[in-house]
């Protein structure tokens, strides 16, 4: 599936009247604003060798309300029928899903790989977007600066991307409520990744839940 396909399935929307989880015509009148403007990021898979990461990556759309939110939602593939090494990236505002970006270069990420097949992914993906986008995993500081998810053939892989790498007591309160928001048990680890590690063969978390 090329960005174009995913893009054009968002351009027929009508925002004004979308379908969302809202009910009534009054409803839809309003309009309930984020706290930021998020902009959805897809990387297709790569066709062949010459193609750059600038090549793959793309922005999709961008809003800044909740029946935006649910329109683009709604009609946009569900993870669980995007190609193998397929992305999708939601991010703050103007910030780039890349680890040179300004606003990520001091960060990391929040990760867990969901094994084999997870016929709940796409609820998970709802929950994880949610989260970040109602501010509710990062109450006390702006620190979350994206979300993503990865489609692997043997995994699914969702992070949280942060503006900092050393703030250990927000880290560790982000930590737990993304533990929550994907249903990890006690049993289950979530891990800390620097950007700065990035580059390395087998970089190891700095905070581990």
């Amino acid at each position: 599936m090329s960005v174009e396909e995913v893009t054009q399935q968002t351009q027929d929307l009508n925002i004004e009247k979308p379908s969302t989880v809202l009910s009534s015509e009054k409803e839809f009148q309003l309009k309930h604003p984020l706290n930021s403007k998020w902009t959805l990021w897809y990387t297709k898979p790569a066709v062949d060798k010459s193609e750059s990461w600038s090549d793959l990556l793309r922005p999709v759309t961008s809003f800044e309300t909740v029946e935006e939110f649910w329109a683009i939602h709604n009609a946009i593939p569900k993870p669980r029928y995007l190609p193998f090494k397929s992305d999708y990236h939601l991010f703050r505002n103007d910030i780039r899903p890349e680890w040179e970006d300004p606003a990520n270069s001091l960060g990391g990420k929040w990760t867990h790989q969901f094994w084999g097949k997870t016929p709940d992914i796409d609820d998970l993906w709802m929950r994880a977007l949610l989260a970040v986008i109602g501010e509710t995993i990062d109450e006390d500081d702006s620190q979350i600066n994206g979300v993503v998810i990865n489609i692997r053939k043997s995994a699914y892989k969702i992070a949280i991307w942060t503006k900092s790498a050393d703030q250990k007591e927000a880290l560790t309160k982000i930590g737990s409520k993304f533990k929550t928001v994907l249903k990890l048990g006690d049993d289950t680890q979530l891990e800390f990744l620097p950007h700065s590690t990035a580059s390395e063969k087998h970089p190891q978390p700095s905070l581990v839940l």
